[in-house]
């Protein structure tokens, strides 16, 4: 009797590597991936295996998903009936997913095709060969999960020791690899774009001017070329980029993970004063709505006016009566407490308001007294000034020690009371920034009140001529340039201007 010719059987192979590293050798490791699955065919020649000629190989493609072109040209052909039997090498070069297995063996169950690794012999048509294959993917994902890990920590540790991880390149820097790894160069050019535009946002005070003002001088974002020779970046500022590069602590020459700041290995750009100063700026906009907050009802004296017999700030309110309104500073005191927990609650706005013009008018026919007024005031200050930085420079190296200690713990994370240690450290490291940003912000504002005294005698020449032309707003900007505090004493009936 003739026996029976065998069917023929399909047989695709597919190969996988997780990274792109080497694939332009002549002979790489999709190719003795593949060279294993054809001699496994050519043995199989008598069970009339052949092997098709189409290749479904992904260089540089993690198998923690699905999204691989290969690999969904090699559903699409199985769907399409074209195949039989997949070759594999190993079962991760298919999926490192358990979930994904699962719904790919679902994919071959229904089109009747058949599973092979090559090095790790199993039957997909028995139960024990899907208890074999679900224990070792089971082991296969769990590799991917350490390996994850692994990346994860060492990440970490590279972080604390200042060193640069990889990402898009920000402006300022060039990227630069050599055996090391990647480290980042400072770009001179770039470096004084990065200052000049630090500045400016000082002195503006608003992002969306200071984004005008990038528009008009024609200045980009980074423009940069990825490791597959694409170019990126290049683009206009808006008020999200610009608001990232002023809030970038790359700039001081910082590295920062999960939170946390770490002493970088790269050159800073920007000096810690300044960078300080804008992240003071950042917080007196988001909280206070700007250099000039806003003045719904012409209050001359918003923000200035302060009672002496509760020590607090008296805040602008009005009242009305019919079509009259009347309009008072009143003590925060008696607003949060009761009319009666301060004896002098309330001052009359526009009494007060032109008597402070009435003062301010005196004072431009005394140039003498100006002139002592406005050095001794900017000596205060300057003395002010100095201590916080002080102050600031202190916590700053506190600061640096810790960095230091984390990374000197980031090389032993295993070590007995390692995890408790590098917890207290980051904790503390957090509460100093916190109050460096604080300092930061009063430097900022005692900075804001350093107004020179030819620029203070240049405003008020110009009071007298055009106070009566000026608009309530800008009799308000006018009357906060010239003046820094105003304090009512009820108990002695005076008012003392600053």
């Amino acid at each position: 009797m003739k026996p029976e010719e065998s069917k023929t059987v399909r047989c695709a192979i597919y190969t996988r590597k997780s990274t792109d590293e080497n694939l332009e050798l002549d002979f790489n490791s999709l190719d003795a991936q593949r060279e294993s699955a054809e001699a496994y065919i050519a043995s199989q020649k008598h069970s009339g295996w052949i092997c098709l000629a189409d290749r479904y190989d992904d260089g540089g493609f993690s198998g923690g998903n699905t999204d691989r072109p290969a690999f969904q040209r090699l559903m699409a052909d199985i769907k399409a009936e074209m195949i039989d039997c997949i070759l594999v090498y190993k079962i991760d070069r298919l999926s490192r997913s358990l979930l994904d297995f699962a719904m790919i063996m679902e994919v071959l169950d229904q089109n009747g095709v058949s599973l092979v690794s090559v090095t790790q012999q199993f039957n997909t048509t028995t139960s024990m060969g899907r208890l074999t294959l679900n224990i070792l993917l089971s082991f296969a994902q769990f590799e991917r999960e350490i390996i994850s890990e692994r990346t994860r920590d060492k990440i970490a540790a590279a972080r604390r020791k200042g060193k640069w991880t990889g990402g898009p390149p920000v402006l300022g820097y060039d990227r630069m690899r050599d055996n090391t790894g990647s480290r980042l160069v400072v770009n001179e050019d770039e470096a004084e774009k990065i200052r000049a535009i630090f500045s400016k946002y000082l002195e503006l005070g608003s992002i969306l001017e200071t984004v005008r003002w990038l528009d008009g001088r024609g200045w980009l974002n980074k423009k940069y070329q990825t490791s597959k020779g694409q170019w990126r970046g290049g683009k206009d500022f808006d008020k999200s980029t610009l608001h990232r590069l002023l809030n970038n602590p790359l700039y001081i020459g910082k590295i920062t993970y999960k939170g946390q700041s770490y002493e970088g290995e790269h050159q800073a750009i920007v000096d810690s004063d300044l960078f300080g100063r804008t992240q003071a700026m950042f917080r007196r906009n988001r909280n206070g709505g700007g250099r000039h907050p806003r003045n719904k009802y012409g209050a001359l004296l918003k923000g200035l006016v302060r009672c002496k017999h509760c020590g607090c700030g008296m805040s602008h309110h009005y009242s009305a009566r019919g079509q009259r309104r009347y309009r008072y500073y009143v003590c925060y005191i008696a607003q949060k407490k009761g009319w009666s927990a301060c004896p002098y609650p309330s001052l009359p706005a526009g009494e007060l308001e032109r008597f402070v013009v009435e003062q301010i008018r005196e004072l431009t026919q005394e140039p003498q007294l100006l002139a002592d007024v406005v050095r001794r005031a900017q000596g205060q200050l300057t003395r002010q000034i100095e201590e916080l930085k002080q102050q600031r420079r202190l916590r700053e190296n506190r600061a640096r020690r810790i960095n230091e200690n984390l990374a000197e713990l980031a090389k032993m994370p295993n070590a007995s009371g390692v995890a408790d240690e590098l917890a207290e450290l980051q904790t503390d490291s957090v509460k100093i920034e916190r109050v460096i940003g604080e300092i930061n912000q009063q430097i900022v504002e005692l900075q804001e009140r350093m107004v020179g005294e030819d620029e203070l005698s240049g405003s008020l020449e110009a009071f007298e001529p055009i106070w009566d032309s000026l608009r309530a707003a800008e009799k308000a900007r006018l009357i906060h340039l010239l003046v820094q505090c105003i304090e009512y004493d009820g108990e002695n009936d005076q008012i003392a201007i600053t």
